[in-house]
């Protein structure tokens, strides 16, 4: 047998396989759920029974995110496509958008390139860090991984370029098997402006099509002629076991006018243009609707499950959608889920769908392996380990004899979240309390300029509640996000480490003079701490409003996660931000809402404010 041998292939003789630690997902939005459908949802769950299915958009590494598909979805996903990165160099920076200063009557917007972050760094070195090797150890992990959640009768279609197709084919051929291979189709994008170059012009990518089993699903697809054109009529001759002519009584060759043909393997379709404005995000991978509506109509039926692992825009959920399939979807990008989100709510009628991530249960999985020794049981010791860690990251000193307070830095005392639980109000209330006794005990405390607290997440209601508390106290007290690049140890080895403090949202609430039930709530300002944003973004930015792309609102959060009950975002055709939005209650009672913002970079922030309606 033919075998392609990569550099990293096999380890002491044995096959590198995938990784396979499979982890429970968190759901941490809910989108376009109505009020009665959240009721039965709650009323199914408490009742023990399955609720009902909800499409999937996952944020995170698929790394991870697969073997915990494979949990629930093995041997279930109808059509997988795929269109994973194949141009190293261009596979995780973005053009964002600086929207107009409504202050002004200056109608330009400026866009500007953001670099990678270092999650996504890391995910160019995994997947490009010794260049073809490590990119083709890559992608056969993910395809063993997706073969094994395909149904028996499922495909999956492989969209790719020059740079790497004629590799990826060949291993798809192994994990495939060549008999399952079943067509290379080329999208020739007639339509590209090349320039002056000095070789033949690349016009085309390729999709390859492997089936799982002998039997798949396949409805040919039909398009458009030109002109019609006159051609023999031809049926099927079942005796003969071949197409045959078709003849009139009097022996003769009927003939027909066809306006119709039968899509082959070569698609003449239009790659996306910069001045559409109905279907261009500006999203650098983005593949025209038109692909995805061929494949998802041949290759399944409606109600079926579809899987994109690389969604990029969301083309291949929103099509889905369209079509009457369910979905899911994931990436490792934040501006890709949060582009894609925006994608679906563009959607007539789109149906609810949830937010999910790993959270808490990939840190806990790093902890145990990072900071547990074998010798060593204690779960005190390995938290310890964690904190001087994380410490030891944010250039902080370790301190002893406080249990809230663990470091100090630069005159400050320094809190470390744990990993497995937000950040919450109480524990700022200890947080606070335990400062005012150190300082309490004068020159031996460590430091008396406030707290810096340290967490992966924090609760709903920390920006608004906590601070107000630290504030009575007379304490200066700032939250900092412990990124998720710290579970990178070459991004720890190199020093890529960054904290950044959350923003400040201001929501003003009103009520109305006619009706008690109807609350009123104003966006008024919006602070982002300027340590991750580009200084020529900083220059443009003339106007609060101008770092908001997109807010949405729970109207009545029951502390589970956040349901998408309103929502307004900016979009190409429309580029202005609604700042103000009403809502009227059918029963008083004392509520709690929740506004979250997402910002030009897709990064979320969101305030909780209460209200009683009479």
């Amino acid at each position: 047998m033919t075998e392609l041998i990569w550099d990293g292939k096999y380890q002491d003789g044995k096959r590198v396989a995938p990784t396979r630690i499979a982890l429970p997902f968190q759901t941490v939005e809910t989108v376009n759920e109505s009020a009665q459908l959240r009721q039965r949802a709650l009323d199914l769950f408490n009742a023990g029974r399955d609720s009902e299915w909800r499409n999937r958009l996952v944020w995170g590494d698929k790394k991870y995110i697969l073997p915990s598909l494979l949990e629930e979805f093995a041997g279930k996903v109808n059509l997988i496509y795929i269109d994973p990165p194949f141009n190293v160099g261009a596979d995780f920076s973005f053009t964002a958008t600086i929207p107009d200063n409504p202050e002004t009557d200056d109608d330009e917007t400026t866009t500007f390139v953001k670099e990678p972050n270092v999650i996504e760094l890391k995910a160019y070195r995994d997947t490009w860090g010794r260049g073809m090797d490590s990119y083709l150890q890559w992608f056969y992990e993910t395809v063993v991984l997706l073969r094994e959640l395909l149904t028996e009768n499922g495909s999956i279609y492989v969209h790719l370029d020059w740079h790497v197709g004629h590799y990826a084919k060949v291993i798809l051929d192994e994990v495939f098997g060549q008999q399952n291979y079943l067509n290379e189709i080329v999208w020739w994008y007639y339509n590209k402006f090349q320039g002056n170059i000095n070789h033949f012009a690349a016009d085309h990518d390729v999709i390859y099509w492997y089936r799982k089993g002998e039997e798949f699903v396949f409805q040919p697809q039909q398009e458009e002629r030109d002109a019609p054109v006159r051609q023999i009529k031809r049926a099927w001759d079942k005796g003969k076991g071949k197409i045959v002519n078709v003849k009139g009584e009097d022996g003769k060759v009927l003939y027909q006018e066809s306006t119709t043909r039968t899509i082959d393997d070569v698609w003449r379709l239009s790659m996306l243009q910069p001045a559409d404005t109905t279907e261009n995000l500006r999203y650098p991978t983005q593949k025209p609707e038109t692909i995805l509506e061929r494949i998802i109509r041949a290759s399944s039926n409606e109600n079926d499950l579809v899987l994109d692992c690389f969604c990029g825009s969301g083309t291949t959920a929103a099509v889905a959608e369209k079509l009457n399939r369910r979905w899911i979807t994931c990436d490792l990008g934040r501006f890709a889920i949060h582009t894609t989100r925006k994608r679906l709510l563009s959607i007539e009628n789109v149906r609810p769908f949830v937010v999910q991530n790993l959270g808490k249960y990939e840190r806990q999985v790093w902890q145990k392996a990072e900071f547990s020794s074998h010798a060593e049981r204690s779960e005190a010791s390995s938290q310890q380990r964690y904190r001087e860690f994380i410490l030891n990251l944010y250039k902080a000193r370790g301190i002893t004899g406080y249990a809230w307070l663990h470091g100090v830095r630069a005159g400050k005392m320094v809190h470390v979240g744990t990993v497995d639980a937000p950040v919450s109000v109480g524990d700022v209330q200890n947080i606070v309390t335990e400062f005012k006794r150190a300082i309490g005990t004068g020159k031996d405390a460590p430091a008396k300029n406030g707290v810096d607290v340290l967490g992966w997440d924090f609760a709903f209601e920390l920006n608004e509640v906590a601070k107000q508390q630290a504030a009575q106290a007379n304490i200066n007290v700032h939250f900092f996000r412990i990124p998720r690049e710290v579970l990178d140890s070459k991004a720890v080895a190199q020093g890529d480490i960054r904290f950044f403090e959350l923003a400040a949202l201001e929501v003003k609430i009103s009520r109305s003079a006619r009706n008690d039930k109807t609350v009123t709530l104003t966006l008024t300002d919006f602070v982002i701490p300027p340590d991750d944003v580009p200084a020529e973004v900083q220059k443009a930015i003339k106007h609060w409003s101008q770092w908001i792309d997109y807010w949405a609102v729970d109207w009545d959060n029951q502390g589970d996660t956040f349901h998408n009950e309103w929502q307004t975002y900016r979009t190409r055709k429309n580029n202005e931000l609604q700042k103000s939005v009403a809502h009227t209650y059918d029963e008083p009672g004392e509520y709690i809402i929740v506004v979250k913002v997402i910002d030009i970079l897709g990064n979320d922030t969101t305030k909780t404010l209460r209200v009683k309606v009479t």
